[in-house]
């Protein structure tokens, strides 16, 4: 597996994103996501995602408990910033939570230092300066090496990185969400920060795998709800995935595996974090990271996949009120 460095972080160019072992995607089989996890550090996949709300702390602790022993082999990304109360969602960034949400999470790891910690989304009742402020403290005390943000814009990127240097933004990107291209990216490669694309094969649309709404009704699948995958939308979507098919068939390669190597070819501070919970798809994702695109294909890719060609949004319009954007 190459590497890339995210600033000063050296991480495998392709990820591996833990969440659907846990939550969102369907329920999952326990002895399948150990496999996952180990088959993962075989392969050189080392840059692994979680979070404290990833199934309520379930999926951090899945990480601690099966690789505890491999911790070595690890560049271990946790986040912290939303919670559930009540079943319902929040966010808290306020610094005087930082260092126990912190602890929380090293016990659940099984670890004494976070490789790369992420504020999950923007508290707007917080200046990103006094939470940056507060997760600075804890780079100093030992117990993380770099800071991150999550779904955040160019300028708070910007003001976040003035109080202590942000080492990787993460946000949704691929073939169909191409939010960051308008001003994010450009502002992570001026000031070296790297950028960490989750969902970035369109949770799982991209692969092909999905042929029709029955596809999601699987219990706790969260795509289910979300526009891009209902009705009329679905539709015009999936006729996208079809000539995205016929693409990566004469590029010899599978339509996941030619979403993610589009998403290399976008710079060498970029590094995908693919999410899955088999052994089969961690294994088609990680070869990904040899497959080299003529400028032709990935042309032919950025307007195939025009946003405006893309039917629905990310989200509900609530969901998307709570992302910070440009």
């Amino acid at each position: 597996m190459t590497t890339v460095f995210l600033g000063e972080l050296e991480v495998s160019a392709i990820g591996l994103g833990c969440m659907g072992m846990s939550q969102a995607y369907g329920e999952a089989d326990p002895e399948e996501s150990e496999r996952t996890l180990h088959r993962a550090l075989d392969l050189g996949v080392t840059f692994l995602d979680t979070a404290n709300a990833y199934g309520l702390g379930h999926n951090e602790e899945l990480i601690g408990r099966v690789l505890g022993e491999r911790r070595q082999e690890i560049q271990l990304a946790t986040k912290f910033g939303i919670y559930v109360k009540d079943g319902k969602r929040g966010i808290n960034g306020h610094p005087d939570q930082v260092a126990d949400r912190c602890d929380e999470s090293l016990k659940r790891l099984q670890t004494d230092v976070i490789d790369l910690y992420y504020l999950h989304r923007l508290d707007r009742n917080v200046p990103i300066e006094e939470t940056v402020g507060a997760m600075a403290d804890l780079v100093r005390a030992g117990k993380v090496r770099y800071l991150g943000l999550s779904e955040v814009s160019a300028k708070t990127l910007r003001q976040a990185h003035a109080v202590h240097p942000i080492t990787a933004v993460q946000s949704e990107y691929s073939l169909w969400t191409r939010d960051p291209e308008a001003h994010v990216l450009s502002a992570c490669e001026e000031l070296g920060v790297g950028f960490v694309p989750f969902s970035p094969m369109g949770r799982a649309m991209l692969t092909g795998v999905i042929k029709d709404s029955s596809s999601m009704e699987g219990k706790g699948d969260m795509r289910s709800s979300m526009p891009r995958f209902q009705g009329e939308n679905l539709d015009k979507n999936l006729q996208l995935v079809a000539t995205l098919g016929e693409i990566a068939e004469s590029s010899d390669c599978t339509p996941g595996q030619l979403a993610l190597a589009w998403l290399l070819s976008k710079g060498d501070f970029i590094a995908p974090i693919p999410g899955t919970k088999r052994v089969k798809y961690l294994e088609e994702n990680a070869a990904a990271a040899e497959i080299r695109l003529e400028e032709e294909v990935i042309d032919k890719l950025d307007l195939l996949f025009s946003p405006d060609n893309i039917a629905g949004g990310r989200y509900t319009a609530e969901g998307m009120r709570s992302l910070d954007r440009d």
